[in-house]
């Protein structure tokens, strides 16, 4: 402040000498006169400018210094140890928040709000009984004519200088009709961790959400490339993808590269864990193998179904790009004590664009996703049914290229099988017998091609048109021969969204 003031002395001393010289009795002509009387002016409009440019920089000045005080006072809250202070004030709330109002000592807010729409028609050679199995996915068109196959609404927000949390709250018609209304993610994550931990990289998750496993999985509805859930995904991890209330731990590790290791614990039970202790729902509908359920309780942290995930990017050039990711799950299964299940995956992605687009267009993603299964049954003895290992896998591979801007178009192959027969159990007679998995729609052979076209006039709606061909056992879609099915998809989204995953 000084230093400005001392220069605008300055300025104001030449103006004033320039002045004088003007006022002296340099000449009498009245065109002199005149000359001098117009430079008067100017140079006192010059001064005028001269002193609201003052008035200007100081208050910019004032801002500035505002804005460091500010800066000062979030820098103290965000140093671990510090603590928050009791009462904060409206400014450090943020007033740009959509909604927010005091809440004790905390102040809640809801920064970012959004609904998201996804709907779909079409039509398919398979009758809807046959389309509940083939089409395995909730969020799948599973029925001939319209389906809506989801409606959410998410909420995301930053806590505290510490957490960001986010909800996301689902509502669907299924193909009788029947509606549903769900939590399907609702967790904190940190934004920073006690004594530096968030400086080594790690990352604390707490909450309901979607495990991380492949890429596939974690992603909600409303971010997939293709209308429907992948077969192998829908046949391992059920109609809404396996996530449960747990932790998970993230670790960016200090590489030239991007590697990142994640793990975490889930709870091993409910109707999204298919594959581990799941509940007697589950299995009246779609049993592993055909085994009976065994009510089978959590009595340790070993009863917790256990993720480990390993991803590493890389840039292959200025233009092209790859992403490598390895997933494992392990916990136990609903077969008795002694049955457990192990999931492993691996993934791949590669995308192109050039280095100049038109808003992202033009542009080549190739993403490709593998699973293996080992179910190890435990032993029944009600029904004299011995422990064995069904072993399960499959996968996909799609190929999507953006060709000119809003158009893209694909195709995704998939396919699925195992070994191992299934049993059939007679609870009348408390025996079991050994029949053919390929009576069972969610282990016979699968094989499916799916081309696809899609227009996004904006990052807020889309179009799709999506053809299935299933290539399908007879004796596991009760005699129906291959099926085509042809289902054209909307997409309207209202407010803020995250940005899409890599």
């Amino acid at each position: 402040m000084q230093r400005t003031h001392a220069k605008t002395g300055v300025r104001s001393g030449f103006l004033c000498a320039l002045l004088a010289l003007t006022a002296a009795p340099a000449a009498t002509a009245q065109e002199e006169v005149s000359d001098f009387e117009a430079l008067r002016r100017q140079v006192e409009a010059l001064m005028e400018k001269n002193r609201e440019m003052d008035a200007t920089i100081q208050r910019l000045e004032g801002e500035v210094g505002d804005a460091r005080a500010e800066a000062r006072a979030a820098q103290d809250l965000a140093t671990p140890g510090a603590g928050l202070p009791l009462e904060v004030s409206a400014a450090s709330q943020g007033e740009d928040a959509l909604f927010s109002v005091p809440l004790g000592r905390a102040n809640l807010q809801l920064l970012d709000i959004s609904l998201d729409i996804l709907t779909s028609s079409g039509w398919s050679t398979a009758p809807d009984s046959v389309l509940q199995d083939l089409q395995g996915g909730d969020h799948d068109p599973r029925k001939r004519g319209f389906t809506l196959q989801a409606v959410e609404l998410s909420f995301a927000a930053a806590v505290d200088p510490y957490f960001d949390a986010e909800a996301h709250l689902v509502y669907n018609i299924d193909s009788e009709g029947e509606s549903s209304f769900e939590i399907e993610e609702a967790f904190g994550t940190s934004r920073m961790l006690p004594f530096g931990l968030e400086e080594r990289g790690l990352e604390l998750e707490v909450g309901q959400f979607y495990t991380e496993f492949g890429r596939q999985n974690p992603r909600h509805a409303h971010s997939w490339q293709w209308l429907d859930q992948p077969v192998v995904l829908s046949r391992f991890f059920g109609e809404d993808g396996i996530r449960n209330p747990g932790a998970r731990v993230g670790w960016l590790a200090p590489l030239p590269w991007y590697s990142q290791i994640d793990v975490g614990l889930q709870n091993s039970n409910g109707e999204t864990m298919v594959s581990f202790l799941a509940n007697q729902e589950v299995f009246d509908e779609r049993p592993i193998g055909g085994r009976p359920f065994a009510d089978v309780g959590v009595g340790s942290a070993n009863d917790l179904v256990k993720l480990a995930r390993w991803v590493n990017a890389f840039d292959l050039s200025d233009t092209t790009s790859t992403q490598l990711g390895f997933s494992f799950l392990h916990g136990p299964n609903a077969t008795g004590d002694g049955g457990e299940t192990f999931v492993y995956g691996g993934d791949l992605v590669a995308k192109w664009r050039p280095l100049r687009t038109d808003r992202g267009w033009p542009f080549v993603v190739f993403e490709s996703e593998f699973l293996y299964r080992e179910y190890q049954a435990d032993d029944f003895a009600e029904f004299d049914l011995s422990d064995e290992t069904l072993r399960d896998w499959g996968g996909y591979a799609q190929l999507l290229w953006g060709f000119v801007r809003g158009w893209s178009a694909g195709l995704r192959a998939e396919y699925a099988s195992g070994e191992d027969p299934n049993v059939e159990c007679d609870a009348d007679a408390g025996s079991c017998a050994r029949v053919s998995r390929a009576t069972d729609p969610f282990r016979s052979r699968r094989l499916r091609l799916s081309p696809l076209l899609s227009f996004r006039p904006t990052d807020f709606s889309s179009i799709r048109l999506q053809y299935n061909y299933d290539q399908l056992k007879q004796a596991a879609f009760s005699g129906e021969g291959d099926a085509h099915s042809v289902w054209l998809g909307f997409e309207f989204s209202i407010g803020s969204h995250a940005a899409h995953a890599y």
